[in-house]
């Protein structure tokens, strides 16, 4: 009888633990278009799954991202996505990258501003209204991408540039943390393993080095 009592004892002990241990895993939200939501890559090449990968071997233990994000979307669609999610906020964790799509429909620049500062704001809202729990990752530059060889890259990689310069702005402004993936984008003709099959998104390979740019931002975060 008290031998069978222990073993009862041990096994609620051992499930109360692995209760607490779910517990302890921080939630993430990633708002995005085809960068976050990974356009021609499989879903744990994703770069936000990566992430949550990644900094699991680093004893930060996050669940799998709640990821709102299209392929084609503008700051606008986004928006609209947003409304239209279920959304269990407060995040412990929130990042944003949105952009390239205004850039490449030709849509104002003052206009993504007025629009990218609203999506900050209602990201600063979902994490809790913690700033040190929000990153943006710059919008990388499809130009040099295969997809774009006959394209005007030095003005795609001029709007890029504007466009990022804008968030970068508004972030520094807000003190928001800013990533700047862009110059690894850049690099495709030396690592052609960056680019994706559909010869335009990144491949799982170059979203892995975004990882390891990103990864340092929650290293020095505090556990607060």
């Amino acid at each position: 009888m008290i031998q069978r009592l222990t073993l009862l004892t041990f096994v609620f002990s051992f499930l109360i633990l692995s209760c607490e241990k779910q517990q302890l895993k921080e939630s993430y939200l990633a708002l995005g278009d085809s960068y976050t939501i990974g356009e021609a890559v499989s879903e744990n090449e994703r770069w936000p799954v990566q992430l949550v990968k990644a900094l699991g071997g680093k004893n930060r233990i996050l669940d799998s991202p709640k990821i709102i994000a299209q392929t084609g979307w503008t700051t606008a669609d986004l928006k609209m996505g947003i409304d239209n999610a279920i959304l269990d906020f407060p995040y412990d964790w929130v990042s944003l990258l949105i952009g390239v799509n205004n850039q490449y429909q030709g849509k104002s620049i003052s206009n993504f501003k007025e629009e990218f500062e609203q999506l900050l704001s209602q990201a600063l809202l979902f994490a809790g209204n913690k700033k040190d729990r929000i990153f943006v990752v710059s919008i990388p530059d499809w130009g040099e991408m295969p997809f774009a060889k006959n394209r005007d890259r030095e003005k795609i990689a001029t709007e890029i540039d504007n466009f990022n310069q804008v968030i970068y702005e508004i972030c520094a402004q807000k003190q928001i943390a800013f990533i700047d993936i862009t110059p690894l984008s850049r690099t495709v003709e030396a690592h052609p393993e960056f680019v994706a099959s559909d010869g335009l998104h990144p491949s799982g390979v170059q979203y892995t080095q975004w990882v390891k740019e990103i990864i340092p931002f929650f290293l020095k975060t505090s556990d607060d």
